[in-house]
């Protein structure tokens, strides 16, 4: 299905078709593979009280692995791959600003975090320190300045940290099945919001 053909109605199921035919990838070189680890994240999520929407995005910040014009990622990868625009850009028409954004940040979230917290360096993966050198490394005190402007920014932080804890080989998550319902929850409630 290309992108222009999606809509409120099908934009789960096609989010389904790709953890399904795709999720099996491996991850950057991490002990789970790309379904995993978002499933992780999501898993950390809830464990951690968010709400559905954070849920939701901690499930989907990588998805724009998937949809980048730019193809996966490789260990080998000399640039960046900007799945971060890539996701929020395939979100943005279904789901609302902070589910969007947090997709859209978590990787400047990364960034914020290796420039304000000095032990968050520490707890990246090698895979995260190698693309965290491609993505700009740890953020200037403006770029600090022009993060903390989005409204955003601190459930883009929330689903960050999920993100970087998802990466345990066999840990025990729900299925993305499982999901389904929440996210169709949050896609019926965003377009009743954006019909008014």
């Amino acid at each position: 299905m290309k992108s222009n053909e999606l809509n409120t109605g099908n934009i789960v199921e096609f989010i389904a078709d790709i953890f399904e035919l795709r999720g099996a990838e491996s991850y950057l070189g991490e002990p789970v593979t790309m379904s995993e680890h978002m499933l992780q994240g999501a898993w950390l999520a809830e464990q951690d009280g968010a709400p559905e929407e954070l849920v939701a995005a901690a499930l989907l910040h990588d998805i724009g692995h998937y949809t980048s014009e730019f193809g996966t990622y490789s260990p080998d990868d000399v640039e960046d791959k900007h799945h971060d625009e890539a996701g929020g850009e395939l979100l943005a028409p279904f789901f609302p600003p902070v589910i969007v954004e947090c997709v859209r940040l978590h990787v400047a979230a990364k960034r914020y975090l290796c420039a304000t917290d000095p032990s968050y360096f520490g707890k990246l993966s090698p895979a995260s320190v190698h693309t965290l050198s491609l993505q700009g490394g740890p953020m200037s005190a403006e770029e600090v300045a022009e993060f903390r402007s989005n409204p955003f920014h601190q459930e883009a932080v929330r689903v960050r940290i999920s993100d970087e804890g998802g990466k345990v080989a066999n840990m025990k998550t729900r299925a993305f099945r499982d999901y389904v319902p929440l996210l169709e929850r949050v896609v019926k409630k965003f377009a009743a919001r954006s019909a008014t």
